[in-house]
């Protein structure tokens, strides 16, 4: 009953957890919308652009695929320190969790445009070469072959950079950008605090398996190959053998 009693008076949890969960599903929410708008196109060019793709660009691709391993080189803990005066150009400010969406977007683009890259490459060239043999255009073939059907891939690829942010928007919190972070680090760690510590993990925790259940969830929903072999077919029944023997 101690450690209850301990829950329930420690402003902590009664007062900056419930803020702290709000700013870092903000973080979470802002970045992964960006990063789909950013990460789904720029995956989508990197592999029309690439060897075998629908439009060959290999000169354009060499520089964008040099520019993306870059960025996903660097430690976001520096990444984002080096982007602190973006942030402010942006946002207007270089802290808090509206400015920390800048670096968290700029630092999970390019994992989940490699990601996508990965899933689209996963369609079988058999369907994209009956469609151009139908005449169907490069953007028609994106657009109606390659996207749905690596909707799997793709669900499967938001799913991971999303459990990815919520690890990412920890780190930010600790250098001013707000959320679990920086209430774990400011009352757990600075403080000797081991309640909200315990509390913030099983939050966390609790946050990526709820991602990653509605991430399984949808790559079941839009995987159209189970769905098939899940429908029950009508079963022949074997005629009766007519046959008189002698």
């Amino acid at each position: 009953m101690n450690f209850l009693d301990e829950l329930i008076t420690n402003p902590g949890i009664t007062k900056a957890l419930p803020v702290a969960l709000m700013e870092t599903l903000q973080m979470v929410g802002i970045s992964g919308v960006f990063t789909l708008a950013i990460g789904l196109p720029l995956g989508v060019f990197m592999h029309a652009s690439g060897p075998g793709g629908v439009r060959p660009m290999p000169a354009t691709n060499r520089v964008v695929s040099i520019i993306v391993n870059i960025t996903r080189s660097i430690p976001f803990a520096i990444l984002m320190v080096a982007l602190i005066p973006l942030s402010r150009f942006i946002t207007g400010s270089s802290i808090g969790p509206i400015a920390a969406c800048v670096p968290l977007t700029i630092g999970t683009v390019p994992f989940f445009a490699r990601l996508v890259e990965s899933a689209l490459r996963d369609v079988d060239s058999g369907k994209i070469d009956a469609a151009l043999v139908m005449g169907s255009t490069r953007m028609q073939i994106i657009r109606k072959v390659l996207v749905p059907e690596a909707m799997p891939g793709l669900a499967a690829a938001l799913t991971t950079t999303l459990v990815t942010l919520v690890g990412y928007s920890a780190m930010a919190g600790i250098t001013g950008g707000g959320g679990l972070g920086r209430l774990a680090y400011n009352y757990g760690f600075q403080r000797f605090d081991t309640a909200v510590m315990i509390v913030t993990i099983v939050i966390m925790v609790l946050l990526v398996q709820g991602i990653q259940w509605a991430g399984d969830a949808a790559v079941r929903r839009v995987d159209h190959r189970n769905a098939a072999s899940a429908r029950p077919g009508k079963v022949r029944r074997p005629e009766p053998d007519t046959a008189v023997g002698i």
